[in-house]
């Protein structure tokens, strides 16, 4: 008999493990709301990692939570409703109060920018086809956050900035596929590897921001973090053409 089973074998035992999954679900929402007090107080590097820590919470919840079978054994709470309301606040929120309270678009532009990114995450957030049968998010799916830190990362200007969300805006309306490295079993070994390359050079540059592009070192991570970028963006465009739904 495997661990697993002899662990979950008590009814109540698997309902403190669901709980347990559901109440780490939610920590995603607390360490939201310490990006926001980090944004009001005008930390945008704070901000940052207190929404990748949410980020890293919404990446690996999911597999606990289907570990623990959270459905069967605590069926009156709704894990993918939860997950929802984290994620509109994490995902869309954050990023919009970051816009606006950063300047990051053109002033003139700047709430319709927000305006639109909301409602356009709307409609993402209530998306019954929102996932593909092999686990691809279609659309652009509200990855908001990560967009605000690629631009904050790569600093090209508010009307480059804006274009960009003009751009994202559209693909959440096309059928783009956009890949979850844990979900999605093409290359997972090889996903979830370049998801914690991606996060280290992340993490470094966004502690040194400023950092000097003709400095080997930074140069190094700035490499690296494009680089684990690309890769994402090429998994996902490669499914992107497939026909397969």
């Amino acid at each position: 008999m495997r661990l697993k089973d002899i662990v979950f074998k008590s009814k109540k035992v698997n309902r403190a493990f669901a709980w347990a999954a559901h109440i780490f679900t939610a920590s995603g929402l607390i360490s939201g709301f310490l990006g926001l007090i980090a944004i009001l107080n005008g930390e945008q590097t704070l901000a940052f990692l207190f929404m990748g820590l949410a980020l890293v919470i919404d990446g690996v919840d999911g597999t606990l939570a289907r570990y623990v079978n959270v459905a069967e054994a605590l069926p009156e709470v709704d894990g993918s409703s939860l997950d929802n309301v984290i994620d509109m606040f994490n995902y869309s929120i954050l990023p919009v109060l970051m816009i606006y309270w950063f300047s990051m678009v053109p002033y003139e532009l700047i709430y319709l920018t927000c305006i639109a990114i909301l409602l356009a995450s709307c409609y993402t957030f209530s998306d019954k086809n929102i996932k593909t049968s092999d686990y691809y998010f279609k659309g652009f799916s509200a990855l908001w956050n990560l967009l605000v830190f690629f631009l904050f990362i790569i600093d090209l200007g508010l009307w480059f900035n804006f274009v960009a969300v003009c751009f994202c805006l559209i693909l959440t309306f096309i059928p783009v596929k956009i890949i979850h490295p844990f979900r999605v079993k093409e290359l997972r070994n090889s996903s979830i590897l370049m998801v914690g390359i991606w996060s280290v050079s992340a993490v470094y540059l966004v502690l040194h921001k400023h950092g000097d592009l003709f400095n080997n070192f930074h140069a190094m991570f700035f490499t690296v973090w494009i680089m684990s970028t690309a890769y994402f963006v090429w998994i996902s465009l490669r499914r992107s053409f497939k026909q397969n739904t």
